[in-house]
């Protein structure tokens, strides 16, 4: 397993990183990308996730409550030292970052939370609750997955939605997760039947 980087997300305080496919055993994935991403910096102890239902909606947090945060797929943080968390196996995870107002966002961007416009809705939550403004965001598209692997291009609509909202710095890996089963696993590909990759993105300010 091997933790990416994105040349666009590359700030001073600012640590983020999308694990690969795993070449051990899937029943200690969990355990696996807990250490990968400790020892890239990340103080995993302290990491929130949110419950990822397939909606739209995002939540502004503030401290770990050890649980997945009930009923949202984005999570925004303006907190230093703790690190957002996204599951993904072909859905888009979307990471934003505010260099101006030094907060965070990860949202998770499938096919239905794309229809429900993810991307606006973490915006939204950015804007109200932290004061920032659209045209300062740093907006990053990760591996997923697209067509003809898919027949519905959520990655082309997950940048329209970005655009629409003043979004003027953004950023698209292109990797289609379906393409590489050697490196990144696939919901679709590969039936259901596979493990997931974990996107991380947090402020590194003490």
């Amino acid at each position: 397993m091997e933790i990416e980087t994105f040349p666009a997300l590359n700030f001073d305080g600012l640590r983020h990183g999308f694990s690969t496919r795993s070449s051990g055993l899937p029943d200690n994935l969990e355990n696996e990308l807990l250490a990968s991403f400790k020892a890239k910096g990340f103080p995993m102890i302290d990491a929130v996730q949110a419950e990822q239902t397939h909606g739209n909606r995002a939540q502004a947090v503030y401290t770990p409550c050890g649980i997945p945060v009930p009923g949202v797929d984005a999570l925004a943080t303006s907190v230093p030292r703790m690190p957002l968390v996204v599951r993904v196996a072909d859905c888009g995870a979307v990471f934003f970052y505010d260099p101006v107002e030094k907060v965070i966002a990860l949202a998770h961007s499938g096919r239905r939370g794309t229809e429900g416009n993810m991307v606006r809705e973490t915006i939204r939550c950015l804007e109200e609750m932290y004061d920032c403004r659209a045209e300062n965001l740093v907006v990053q598209l990760g591996p997923c997955i697209r067509p003809p692997h898919y027949e519905i291009d959520f990655a082309a609509e997950i940048e329209r939605q970005a655009r629409a909202c003043g979004v003027r710095h953004y950023h698209d890996c292109g990797i289609c997760t379906a393409a590489r089963l050697d490196r990144y696993y696939s919901y679709r590909a590969e039936k259901g039947k596979t493990g997931r990759m974990w996107a991380v993105l947090m402020i590194d300010e003490a």
